[in-house]
């Protein structure tokens, strides 16, 4: 009874919190068009980082991204950003930016109230902290902008290409027993 009552003081206790980011991004004197943007809100200890809303910029370089989540302190929403920009074509993965969100910018509810502007990012610039992402899934989900796959259709396509495969190395081993 008392970890029940302390569970429901707990859920509670929890507040929804959204955020919102638009601007644009530069590669130079031109658009860095379909560069990758994610909204997160990072945790420390054991609760992991929450992803709040992913997409690509348009061919202006022009995004907007806005999610929330559930959370008993204010939430750390951080901005990333991958891209290809100004790099080298021998080093591999992409260029990844971290820009930590005004906390004023935060509003409470499942939907953002306030949108902060980040302005135009030329991507040239080499910024501090700056890391590589090496590992990228196939799978994009989500978003503002561009095309995306739908993860749902592209499962169904990944089984029934495992269906396919599969079928292919019965195949094989009939043919192999036969033999």
């Amino acid at each position: 009874l008392i970890l029940l009552v302390a569970l429901f003081g707990l859920s509670a206790a929890m507040r929804d919190q959204s955020i919102a980011v638009k601007g644009r991004l530069l590669c130079g004197n031109g658009p860095a068009a379909n560069v990758r943007v994610k909204l997160w809100e990072e945790d420390t200890g054991p609760d992991p980082d929450d992803l709040l809303d992913q997409g690509y910029t348009d061919a202006n370089g022009e995004f907007m991204l806005q999610g929330g989540t559930a959370e008993l302190t204010p939430i750390d929403p951080v901005f990333k950003v991958y891209h290809k920009c100004d790099d080298s074509k021998l080093k591999p993965g992409a260029r990844k930016v971290k820009f930590a969100l005004p906390k004023s910018y935060i509003t409470s509810g499942k939907v953002a109230k306030k949108t902060f502007d980040i302005g135009v990012l030329n991507l040239e610039t080499v910024f501090a902290k700056e890391e590589r992402e090496l590992l990228v899934s196939r799978v994009r989900r989500g978003g503002f902008n561009a095309d995306y796959m739908d993860p749902d259709n592209s499962s169904k396509e990944d089984s029934k290409s495992s269906e396919e495969d599969s079928e292919e190395g019965k195949k094989d081993k009939k043919i192999t027993l036969d033999a």
